[in-house]
């Protein structure tokens, strides 16, 4: 059995409030305290993989830079060639599949991507892509392609490993557990810093336990906000959670707009524009298309979506991600080349907008690389936490083993018109946020459980009790917990 470490490695306990004076908050305390002992525990080893995978993914954007040179740049010339060339020696290098899109060149030594589907070896999920000078139209290379973002090998290897361990959809379950519950727990841990009194946020002349306690305080106060943002933003392509956004969305009639694919047709407020078709060229060709496209003021970089069929027109959108964003689109008449519906980006609902800037944000896409350095700087100030988190707990056992747990018994000194209302908000976040509704009232229920069995064999919980031990995380004088 191990003793309770002198308080005075911490901070003297205060006397014990009496029951009748305690406040709302002073009857919280111990319960979000317990909470967030018992989430960082538990969560943490996923949080931990996110955060890794999360620092090499905004890294990757540079690294992509240097690593694919060769096929993303060319030495500037004087004219670059017709659209419909470049195209062209793509397809005499690479006639296998067929073209699911074109994205001409968006800066002067940049080059032009063409992107082949159903080409085999390929995941059927990517496209290869062609990269063409276009200013000679040589072929600088192929490269496997995925997602709207033109991630290449390296980045989307990084970016499926911090979506789901490259586990497939089942590994997603793993981003979704822990973005459910960055924000609670981020949340917690902020609440209870600044409830702290303001001697006991110092660092300067600490030691010990007191010093790692103020330094994940510190480092997670100034974090917080940030990590709400990633948790809330990483939610909204989740599985479950990410669902019950877009079915919340949908109902307001906040969805993303895209133009209609079909001949003549009008706004669709719902799936996808365009396709995969076969050749590039259809009806009056790619270089009148995109000469349509460009009289609608659809500036670089712009991506041309050929027709999936013969009732289909092609679609030529905008696909900035950077700020300021452009996504306007144009679906083009074959036949014709005339503009048969516009969207533009001004006319995205609210929701729809912030949904784009909250993705953008959360991949280190919307401000480049300041972006992408303070996505890596949360990165890390996660990875400090967690580390010192766990360090917390082990000096709570003097340095010999791991800690004594928070004390349970915490929620029979919650009142009822505090306690009811806040059962009520676990049952509504069961229902939208299911990895975190199903795993906190599961912890509530078993909490509760244990206090109760622990109570009737007269044991002393000690959750609460003793304002001093709750405000430390040391119970003082309680024996060790089992």
């Amino acid at each position: 059995m191990t003793t309770a470490p002198s308080p005075t490695t911490d901070e003297a306990p205060r006397p014990p409030i009496p029951a009748r004076q305690r406040s709302g908050w002073s009857t919280l305390r111990p319960l979000v305290l317990r909470l967030h002992f018992y989430a960082g525990v538990v969560v943490a080893p996923f949080l931990l993989v996110a955060a890794l995978t999360g620092l090499l993914y905004a890294a990757s954007f540079q690294a992509e830079k240097i690593v694919y040179d060769h096929e993303l740049t060319v030495p500037v010339g004087d004219r670059e060639l017709p659209i419909s060339e470049q195209v062209a020696a793509a397809r005499k290098a690479h006639p296998e599949g067929t073209v699911s899109a074109i994205r001409p060149s968006p800066e002067a030594d940049a080059t032009t991507r063409v992107m082949l589907s159903g080409v085999e070896g390929v995941d059927p999920n990517h496209t290869l892509a062609v990269f063409v000078d276009p200013y000679t139209a040589e072929v600088r290379g192929t490269l496997e392609q995925y997602g709207s973002s033109g991630a290449l090998p390296l980045r989307t290897w990084i970016d499926e490993f911090h979506r789901d361990l490259h586990l497939g959809e089942t590994g997603r379950l793993y981003s979704e557990f822990a973005a459910s519950w960055l924000w609670v727990i981020a949340g917690g841990g902020l609440v209870l810093w600044f409830s702290r009194r303001r001697a006991l946020r110092k660092i300067r002349g600490t030691s010990g336990r007191r010093r790692t306690l103020g330094l994940h305080g510190g480092i997670g106060a100034w974090a917080a906000v940030g990590f709400l943002f990633l948790s809330a933003t990483g939610l909204t392509w989740s599985t479950y959670t990410g669902a019950n956004i877009a079915d919340l969305r949908t109902s307001l009639g906040q969805e993303t707009p895209s133009v209609s694919a079909a001949a003549g047709g009008e706004h669709a407020e719902h799936g996808a524009a365009g396709g995969t078709g076969g050749d590039a060229e259809h009806g009056v060709g790619l270089d009148r298309v995109l000469a349509a496209a460009r009289a609608e003021r659809l500036d670089n970089p712009v991506e041309i979506v050929p027709p999936a069929d013969a009732a289909s027109t092609y679609v030529v959108k905008q696909i900035q991600r950077s700020w300021p964003e452009k996504q306007d689109a144009v679906a083009v008449e074959p036949a014709t080349g005339q503009v048969t519906d516009v969207v533009r980006w001004a006319d995205y609902p609210v929701l729809a907008k912030l949904s784009r800037w909250g993705i953008d944000l959360h991949t280190g896409s919307l401000f480049g690389l300041p972006n992408q350095i303070a996505l890596m700087l949360l990165a890390a100030s996660l990875i400090l936490l967690i580390l010192w988190g766990y360090r917390m707990w082990w000096q709570r056992g003097r340095g010999s083993s791991f800690g004594r747990p928070i004390p349970r018994g915490a929620w029979q000194q919650v009142p009822p018109y505090i306690l009811v209302p806040l059962l009520a908000a676990i049952a509504v976040l069961g229902y939208f946020v299911p990895l975190l509704g199903i795993p906190l009232a599961a912890f509530l229920v078993v909490d509760i459980v244990l206090g109760e069995i622990a109570h009737r064999r007269g044991r002393k919980s000690g959750g609460g009790g003793e304002a001093g031990g709750v405000e430390s995380g040391e119970p003082a004088g309680a024996a060790r917990t089992p």
